[in-house]
């Protein structure tokens, strides 16, 4: 199948903060789950937990709880470095979190926040951000903070297919005392990312929890996994404003159909479900390409963060039966460009050339055109040209019908030679 008529998009006096962007079955029994669970489930809207927004009825049940806790203070009035009855803004956000998460009934939340207190006392949770439980071989991998969502909340990625590995399991799971030293970890790891919370109204106080279900082991983390929920469940309410499951087995979908009526509506209103091949897709909904880790289509490599902020990227969408060709126009003699390019899922062809600006000068094939697997990685290369001219780079999606996400960007450095 041809394109009717390759896309092209000519890109004038590169810049790499902001390149512009181009323009350009039948259902099974398991899909109509999965797409009955999310039209159940409507968007989650964050509370700003400004006091003036609630309602009197909350009003006069934040400031009972603050009431009971002083009379039944018994010295555990600290949480996350905020002081609960020093009855500035950030103490009323952690009030209203435990009040939400037991519907604004004061005796339950107050019972939920004393025994939090009492558990993060005896956890020492305080001081678990410093200590090195000597996980690093599963830091990046199994758990792990990486980069923001479109609106600023940091985002927690959860994998865990790497314990199907049978001697893996045995090493962190093996006995009872090898499980609670992987909860300390993955307390650690949560802790982390609240400690990038702004706990103010009106500002960021929730995180976003990825997980990737593929080959998840589920008999034998099941144990783990109730462990941790429940971990969670008790100490941490109201701290993720979103979870976004990713490569759903069709097995999940059933789970997901018997145990949604016991859910509330809240928190089924924070569930997004993505069914394996629509990862990139998915996340680029809220998480930008430049902070999706490269394994799920996106741009974020390990250890992008010790170099600042991620560079912005541009994205863009590929149609079925479409070429898109990106010209990057101005490089100049002896400069060195360099750019990222992903499509989610790729399965297509891509390859990149320099075409100088001299007539009589040959193209240079920079990357042969090549089919790209859905497997691979976002391509990061780089070319120093010897005369002025262009670079092009192209994504042929002519074979395919199926529409996919697709991000670069690129940063151009002249010559230092005088």
């Amino acid at each position: 199948m041809e394109a009717s008529s390759p896309l092209s998009l000519h890109l004038q006096d590169p810049l790499p903060e902001s390149s512009p962007k181009p323009h350009n079955l039948k259902k099974n029994f398991v899909t109509s789950l999965m797409e009955a669970a999310t039209l159940r489930t409507p968007s989650f809207k964050e509370d700003t937990y400004l006091v003036t927004h609630l309602k009197p009825s909350e009003k006069k049940a934040l400031q009972d709880l603050k009431d009971r806790l002083l009379s039944s203070s018994d010295g555990l009035n600290s949480m996350w470095g905020i002081q609960l009855l020093s009855g500035d803004e950030k103490a009323d956000v952690i009030l209203l979190k435990f009040l939400r998460a037991r519907d604004f009934r004061v005796s339950d939340s107050l019972h939920m926040l004393q025994k939090c207190l009492s558990w993060r006392k005896d956890f020492e949770a305080d001081s678990i951000v410093e200590e090195d439980l000597g996980f690093k071989e599963l830091e990046g991998l199994v758990a792990y903070m990486q980069g923001y969502d479109r609106e600023g909340h940091p985002v927690c990625y959860n994998a865990y297919g790497v314990f199907k590995d049978k001697e893996m399991y045995e090493r962190i799971f093996g006995d009872d005392e090898k499980l609670k030293k992987f909860l300390r970890w993955r307390v650690q790891v949560l802790e982390k990312g609240i400690k990038l919370l702004h706990f103010k109204p009106g500002g960021i106080n929730s995180i976003i929890q990825v997980t990737d279900l593929k080959d998840m082991p589920k008999r034998e983390l099941r144990v783990a996994s109730n462990r941790i929920l429940s971990l969670f469940q008790d100490n941490y309410p109201e701290m993720v404003a979103r979870k976004i499951f990713i490569n759903v087995p069709w097995y999940f979908s059933v789970l997901y159909s018997m145990f949604s009526p016991f859910l509330t509506q809240r928190t089924k209103s924070k569930f997004v479900i993505s069914k394996e091949g629509n990862v990139a897709e998915t996340l680029y909904k809220y998480i930008r390409p430049e902070d999706v880790p490269v394994q799920y289509g996106g741009l974020s490599r390990p250890g992008d963060s010790q170099n600042g902020p991620p560079k912005p990227a541009s994205e863009f969408t590929v149609k079925g039966g479409e070429k898109v060709n990106i010209q990057i126009e101005g490089i100049e003699a002896g400069a060195t460009i360099t750019w990222d390019i992903v499509v989610g899922g790729w399965d297509l062809e891509y390859s990149a050339e320099f075409v100088p600006n001299a007539e009589g000068s040959y193209t240079i094939a920079v990357e042969k055109v090549r089919k790209v697997t859905p497997l691979e990685e976002a391509v990061h290369n780089s070319y120093k040209s010897k005369e002025a001219g262009k670079m092009v780079l192209s994504v042929d999606n002519t074979a395919s019908r199926k529409r996919k996400v697709a991000a670069y960007r690129y940063i151009v450095r002249k010559s230092t030679a005088i």
